[in-house]
C-alpha cells in the first residue's frame, strides 16, 4: 500500500487543489492520503473535512512544524511506499504510479524524487549536493558549482544526491535501515535541512535517492514559508549550521564557529533584523 503524507499551514485553496489532482490521478494500487494541518487559521482544516471526507485529517492543534508534522504523519501511515507531498503542489498525470514503478525496480535506491514543474512550464532545478563547510564557503564567494550542481541533467533519470523534498517517494525498508520508520525526520530541525539529513542519513546507509525524469508534478514554490519570510531566513540558516554539526566531520569542524558568524551576519542582512526563527 502507498501512504500520501501532507503536511499543511494555511494554503487552504492549493491544499484543495493538490488534494482534488490526487483524486484525478490517483495510484492503480491501495492507497490513503493523510493530512496534517498544523492550525492553520485559513480553514484548511474544515475544508479537508467537508470537501474530501475519505483523507484522514490529523489536527495537533499547534504549529508543530514540518519534521514534527511528517513524524506526525508516519506514525498513523501504513503503507510499505510513503509518499511525503508538498501542499502547493498538483498531479497533472499518473506521475505517483509512474514514480512507484521505477522505485520499485530500482532496488539499491531508498527514495524517489521527481521533476518539479512551475506554474510557468520551467523546469526547477532542485537537485544539490549534500552541503559540505567549503562547498556552502564557496557557494558564499560565488562559486556554487560543488553544491548547486548546475551540470544536473533533469532531462534523463539518474541518481540524485539531495532533492528538495516537495515530493519525495521512500522506500519502508530504507528507512528502518536509518531509524524509526514511524519517525524518520530529526525534530532539531524543524523547518528546513530535515529533508536533507534523512536523505544524508539514507544515502551514507547504503540507500541513496533516484531521479525520476518520466514524472512531473506542479509545484507552486514557497506557499507555506513565504508567510513568514523573517522567520524562514533565519530558520534556515540556524538548521544549515545545525546539519553541520550533526554531520561535519574532520579538520573541517574547526571550522563551524566560522560557518555560525557567518549565517548569523548573512540571516541578518538577508532578514533585515534579528528573528529567533521557527518556534512551536
Amino acid at each position: 500500500m502507498l501512504s500520501v503524507l501532507i503536511v499543511n499551514w494555511n494554503t487552504r485553496d492549493k491544499l484543495r487543489a493538490c488534494l482534488a489532482s490526487l483524486k484525478r490521478f490517483p495510484p492503480n494500487e491501495p492507497h490513503e492520503v493523510i493530512v496534517v494541518d498544523n492550525a492553520s487559521s485559513d480553514g484548511s482544516a474544515e475544508m479537508v473535512r467537508s470537501e474530501f471526507p475519505s483523507v484522514k485529517l490529523i489536527e495537533p492543534g499547534s504549529n508543530t512544524g514540518y519534521a514534527r508534522g511528517n513524524n506526525l504523519a508516519f506514525a498513523e501511515a501504513g503503507g510499505d511506499w510513503l509518499l511525503t507531498l508538498n501542499p502547493d503542489t498538483e498531479l497533472q498525470d499518473s506521475s505517483i504510479q509512474t514514480a512507484l514503478n521505477e522505485l520499485r525496480v530500482k532496488t539499491g535506491f531508498g527514495c524517489c524524487a521527481v521533476r518539479l514543474v512551475s506554474p510557468e512550464g520551467k523546469i526547477e532545478r532542485s537537485v544539490r549536493a549534500f552541503p559540505t563547510i567549503s562547498s556552502i564557503l564557496a557557494d558564499l564567494l560565488g562559486n556554487g558549482t560543488a553544491y548547486r550542481l548546475p551540470d544536473f541533467d533533469y532531462k534523463n533519470p539518474g541518481p540524485a544526491p539531495q532533492p528538495m523534498g516537495t515530493f519525495l517517494l521512500f522506500r519502508k525498508t530504507a528507512l528502518e535501515a536509518v531509524g524509526d520508520p514511524k519517525a524518520p525526520f530529526d525534530e532539531r530541525f524543524p523547518i528546513f535541512f530535515n529533508d536533507v539529513d534523512l536523505l544524508k542519513r539514507m544515502w551514507d546507509a547504503g540507500w541513496p535517492c533516484w531521479y525520476s525524469s518520466a514524472a512531473h508534478v506542479l509545484h507552486h514554490h514557497g506557499s507555506s514559508t513565504s508567510q513568514a519570510k523573517k522567520a524562514m531566513v533565519w530558520e534556515s540558516h540556524k538548521s544549515l549550521v545545525r546539519y553541520f554539526g550533526k554531520h561535519q566531520r574532520g579538520a573541517a569542524r574547526l571550522l563551524l564557529p566560522l560557518i555560525a558568524a557567518a549565517a548569523f551576519l548573512a540571516a541578518l542582512f538577508r532578514a533585515k533584523g534579528y528573528h529567533a526563527g521557527f518556534r512551536p
